[in-house]
């Protein structure tokens, strides 16, 4: 009877061992866990931070975006009727003899910069041959009997009203 007490209680005693060397494994795995959880807390607090960032950033987007329309409505309601302002004062305008001389008097020292800027021009251009000149009338021509490209601009969908024209009705450029 004494062998089979003292097996049964090493046997006790090796269960006893095994349970707490589990235990201390275990304990050890919820410890992990334990940080992993906190770590993965406060990496969900700074994605929260950066997402409420991002959508101030985003409604300051919005408000910016919204003041600039405004504005540009405002410059385009105030171009529109200096446009029409202007029509008007060009149709009640009274019409003005055609000057004579085929240039208008101007000022001699402007006629003498517009002279040197056209001199200037003049000399910087390359000398080309007829054959050349020839060539690059007809590359002209071509590029113009091509047709346009379909590719709308981001300009296309911002300006779908007609454009203002100013209303010459008299024939005279001024």
């Amino acid at each position: 009877m004494s062998i089979v007490g003292v097996a049964l209680n090493l046997l006790l005693a090796g269960l006893l061992v095994a349970a707490l060397a589990m235990g201390w494994r275990l304990n050890r795995r919820l410890k992990a866990l334990r940080d992993s959880h906190d770590g993965f807390s406060i990496a969900v607090q700074e994605l929260n931070r950066a997402a409420a960032r991002a959508e101030q950033g985003l409604a300051d987007l919005r408000a910016a975006t919204d003041e600039a329309v405004d504005l540009l409505a405002d410059r385009i309601d105030k171009g529109r009727t200096l446009a029409a302002k202007l029509e008007r004062l060009i149709d009640h305008a009274p019409a003005t003899p055609r000057q004579q001389s085929p240039t208008p008097t101007a000022d001699p020292v402007a006629e003498r910069r517009l002279g040197a800027l056209l001199a200037a021009a003049r000399e910087s251009r390359p000398e080309r041959g007829l054959a050349a000149e020839r060539g690059a009338q007809a590359e002209r021509l071509t590029s113009l009997q091509r047709p346009a490209p379909l590719r709308r601009n981001v300009e296309d969908d911002l300006f779908d009203d007609e454009p203002l024209t100013l209303g010459l009705t008299r024939g005279a450029a001024r």
